[in-house]
């Protein structure tokens, strides 16, 4: 007697690369959840910041810059949202996955390393573009901002930001042997860019010794490109000028994590 053994039943479960990076998104979201320190810096800190600046910027010499309290004040709240909801929050986010062993359990599976960062950058991107909303709403209400001049330069900053940011987090957790190390690893760049990018000071009140050099930081045309796109005031020199400096921190981001990203801890 012969028989035919006939199988039924669905192969394995394929996922797309859309879908791996979602779920790390999620798990990753979770454990954010998690961690209060990481996030309460990541939400509260860029909220509060604008308010702590609101009466030094009243207070500055504006004429002559074309420049407005809410103009000055509405990008620097954004670049606040940046370095800490984004790039502070996940330089703590790689460096404790790296410790922990995520990441290197993660390259076993289907996951290919651009979701992996991808997946755990997502959650704090989309904190520190919700504060930009926010934060724009509140600007609007409170000063008058009202809506840009060219939202094409502010689209185009942002953009830029949330791909460099992500890429130097990573860079900066990479080299350092701890959580409590990648923090003060990042503290350095942060305070360079609060300082020089324009956020706490303007350019255009910068001595001419300094200005030239603090275009060329990381965020100088973020916050350059949506200050202008919101005022209207920028010439089509500086345009180009900070889209070409945008772009290069882009690919020296984008090229010094596949060159020196850690994916195991320090031993």
């Amino acid at each position: 007697m012969s028989g035919t053994t006939v199988t039924t039943g669905a192969g394995p479960a394929r996922t797309t690369a859309a879908g791996r990076t979602r779920a790390l998104a999620r798990a990753e979201l979770t454990l954010l959840g998690r961690t209060r320190a990481t996030l309460a810096a990541a939400v509260f800190v860029p909220l509060v910041m604008p308010l702590t600046l609101r009466s030094a910027v009243s207070s500055m010499d504006l004429k002559g810059t074309g420049l407005t309290v809410g103009s000055v004040l509405l990008p620097s709240a954004i670049g606040f949202a940046l370095l800490f909801a984004v790039y502070g929050s996940l330089v703590s986010v790689y460096a404790a996955r790296r410790e922990e062993l995520v990441l290197k359990r993660l390259r076993t599976g289907e996951a290919r390393d651009l979701e992996i960062l991808a997946g755990a950058a997502l959650p704090s991107v989309a904190i520190g573009l919700a504060q930009c909303v926010v934060l724009t709403i509140a600007c609007r209400a409170a000063l008058g901002t009202g809506l840009p001049e060219r939202p094409e330069l502010v689209a185009l900053g942002l953009l830029s930001a949330l791909v460099t940011w992500p890429a130097l987090a990573a860079v900066t957790a990479s080299f350092s042997r701890s959580v409590e190390g990648a923090q003060v690893a990042a503290a350095p760049l942060t305070l360079v860019s609060m300082v020089g990018s324009g956020t706490f000071v303007p350019l255009q009140m910068l001595p001419d010794g300094v200005a030239p050099f603090c275009e060329l930081l990381p965020l100088t045309p973020v916050i350059t490109l949506v200050r202008g796109g919101w005022s209207g005031h920028l010439s089509a020199h500086d345009t180009v000028g900070a889209l070409v400096t945008a772009v290069a921190w882009t690919g020296i981001a984008v090229f010094a994590v596949r060159r020196w990203f850690r994916w195991e801890p320090r031993r």
